[in-house]
């Protein structure tokens, strides 16, 4: 497999007037060729950042302080914005943005939204071609061509979805991010839309990363699963491995917070506690105040993350020696 994405020791903050919010801070993980990637965790883990890392579209006050983020070889962290957004933003790495109600325009058409995008990263492509291109897209996603002339709000919230899907592979990118593709969806239509986006991986060749705080809905997509908390990866690896063994204690955890319907029914186990101020961050491991196995090391010393087994990756004291 070619390796299309290597990102290493990423640290990116937000500046802020009491201090720097530590969003993510030594995140490490790479991706494949054709390869689906889960980022999970609880809200406020640093998800989305890492993202919005990836195309360098952080919000003013945001800063990627230290690492690297090779794409195809070439680090994305030393690209101009100029470049970013002729070379990488859409043809290389896309994004479908998290709530599609908001990330589309309501006063212009999908038409016209595709077609912007389309001719603004491909100059020499026509307007016609740009119209039957999108009509394409439609037909590609599960929608009816002639829809594509309609405003957002005349789409239902799966169809919309299905729109900015559309939206972001119309420049071919080999890199698809999908932020939590399951809000505000009912199950039935986040099935459909999970379905979609395996076809797409499998049709096009699409590298995907999924990002979601729902564990069921990575595993449905995803060959591997990078697990953060607090701006941090606590454990990585193949998702099969991880679901079955799940090595940090918010592996665990995250798993035990979810039903399993193949399992004798038991109570739901919620994780008490509430994820720590990134201004000010708990010395030590970062889960510790909420760890049930913590001991004094932890509060004290942040572990590393260690290989346990081949591509199996924890960050606990308990995983040393």
């Amino acid at each position: 497999m070619m390796l299309l994405l290597e990102v290493i020791n990423l640290i990116t903050y937000y500046q802020t007037r009491r201090g720097y919010v530590r969003a993510v801070e030594n995140v490490d993980f790479t991706v494949e060729k054709g390869e689906a990637l889960g980022l999970a965790g609880e809200s406020g883990c640093g998800k989305t950042t890492v993202a919005l890392s990836l195309l360098k579209i952080l919000p003013p006050n945001g800063r990627i302080m230290g690492g690297r983020i090779l794409f195809k070889g070439k680090d994305l962290v030393k690209l101009s914005e100029d470049e970013m957004r002729k070379r990488i933003r859409w043809k290389g790495i896309s994004l479908i943005f998290q709530g599609a109600m908001n990330a589309l325009n309501p006063v212009l058409t999908i038409e016209d939204q595709i077609i912007e995008a389309i001719r603004l990263h491909e100059p020499n492509v026509s307007k016609k071609e740009a119209e039957e291109r999108g009509k394409k897209l439609f037909e590609l996603v599960g929608l009816e061509p002639n829809r594509i002339k309609n405003y957002p709000h005349e789409f239902s919230g799966g169809m919309r979805q299905r729109a900015m899907i559309a939206m972001a592979i119309a420049c071919n990118p080999n890199i698809l991010i999908a932020d939590e593709p399951g809000t505000a969806l009912d199950v039935i239509v986040q099935a459909q839309i999970l379905k979609l986006l395996n076809e797409l991986k499998q049709k096009l060749g699409l590298s995907l990363i999924v990002i979601s705080h729902d564990l069921s809905l990575i595993s449905e997509v995803c060959d591997k699963l990078v697990v953060m908390y607090a701006g941090k990866v606590v454990e990585s690896g193949n998702i099969v491995r991880l679901f079955k063994d799940p090595l940090h204690p918010y592996t665990q955890a995250l798993i035990r917070a979810f039903p399993d319907i193949k399992e004798e029914r038991r109570k739901i186990e919620s994780i008490p506690g509430n994820p720590p101020n990134l201004l000010n961050p708990p010395q030590g491991c970062r889960f510790h105040p909420r760890c049930k196995f913590a001991m004094d090391i932890c509060k004290k010393e942040a572990p590393k993350l260690i290989e346990v087994s081949k591509n199996h990756y924890v960050a606990c004291h308990l995983m040393e020696g």
